[in-house]
């Protein structure tokens, strides 16, 4: 997010964590997320019906900020910001995937899960990254005890976050939002019931950063 001067991280407290298999359902779904408050939107690219979802978000939903995740080649960079992707999230990184997530010209979030990893990135000039995965790598606990010798890093944590557990990470004075999919749940998404995924984003959105319901 070097030089942007709105960070992806301060769209909203929480960012869905998408994974679409059929195209069709891609906008119906970002418009019930944008609706119940979250419009910072990361589809992952687990899927071949990915990068047809980012593009059809990107055409039909404007208010939807709608970025890349699961970025792990250059080409998957390519390709996202081909496709209208505003900001890419990779599960972790190296210097090849690192400086094609650099030159795409928009904000990027790479992965880390150990100290090494986040002084690295520091040293690269990048201070803002994502945590995975957040509950498997130490939780809370090891992203408190990163804050007092790194404090100029900012995560979003993703990975095994749900509704209960959110406000403890938002709390955190390096946390500046998390990533989920609790939101999303597959039935739900199934029988195409966007109220419901309204609802639970509503209710995710009022989540505050002093990690209290707003």
């Amino acid at each position: 997010m070097s030089g942007m001067t709105v960070s992806v991280l301060d769209l909203a407290p929480v960012v869905p964590v998408v994974v679409v298999r059929d195209v069709a359902d891609a906008v119906p779904l970002a418009r019930a997320l944008v609706a119940g408050g979250l419009p910072a939107i990361e589809v992952t690219l687990r899927t071949p019906a990915a990068t047809d979802a980012i593009r059809a978000i990107v055409g039909e939903v404007p208010d939807a900020t709608v970025g890349a995740g699961t970025v792990i080649t250059p080409e998957q960079v390519a390709e996202s910001v081909a496709a209208g992707a505003r900001f890419l999230v990779s599960p972790g990184w190296t210097n090849v995937l690192l400086e094609a997530m650099r030159g795409s010209g928009v904000p990027f979030l790479p992965g880390v899960s150990t100290t090494s990893e986040v002084v690295a990135l520091l040293e690269r000039g990048v201070r803002e990254m994502k945590f995975f995965p957040a509950e498997a790598a130490g939780g809370t606990a090891y992203l408190k005890s990163l804050a007092g010798p790194l404090p100029q890093a900012r995560f979003c944590p993703t990975g095994g976050i749900g509704l209960a557990s959110a406000p403890d990470y938002l709390a955190l004075p390096n946390v500046a939002c998390v990533g989920g999919s609790w939101m999303l749940p597959e039935e739900a998404i199934a029988a195409k019931d966007w109220a419901r995924v309204e609802a639970l984003a509503r209710e995710a959105a009022a989540l505050s950063a002093d990690g209290t319901r707003r």
